[in-house]
């Protein structure tokens, strides 16, 4: 089962896992409302290194992305369920828009995006690449979204 971290706890942690020789995949999203594609996402981001660290936005990151009436779970329920998912070792959350200053500070090894983003449509791809990482589009076919299941649901 994956810890949940704050950010000063994960870059102490990919601090000491490169002395000892670990690769570090990064994945990150809103993971409102669990569905069978996150966890396929992050079991093949998982494959990608030997650590996985997932960055889940903040609740007002996700209403300002998502709209009102989103996130349904609050942040730190999110954070838990996505740590207790195997493929899963280090989670934290995070307030900005974007992941580009967790990937500056972190510098993982694979930053893994899912299937609905191409190598050169990952709006962090520049920052990747300037320090040497790589991306990786990883996870089944976008069939699957909390949206989705939230109209099924009638909410």
């Amino acid at each position: 089962m994956g810890e949940v971290v704050t950010r000063d706890d994960v870059v102490g942690i990919v601090r000491r896992g490169r002395e000892h020789g670990l690769t570090f995949a990064f994945a990150n999203g809103a993971f409102d409302l669990l569905h069978v594609g996150h966890v396929r996402y992050l079991e093949a981001a998982r494959r990608e290194a030997d650590r996985l660290i997932v960055a889940v936005n903040d609740d007002d990151s996700v209403r300002a992305l998502k709209g009102p009436g989103r996130p349904v779970m609050p942040a730190a329920d999110r954070a838990e369920l996505v740590a207790a998912l195997r493929a899963v070792d280090y989670v934290l959350i995070f307030p900005e828009a974007t992941v580009t200053p967790l990937l500056e500070v972190l510098k993982p090894d694979v930053h893994c995006k899912g299937t609905d983003y191409t190598a050169d449509s990952v709006p962090e791809r520049d920052t990747v690449r300037a320090y040497g990482g790589r991306i990786a589009i990883v996870g089944d076919p976008k069939d699957h979204s909390t949206s989705e299941l939230l109209k099924r649901l009638g909410g």
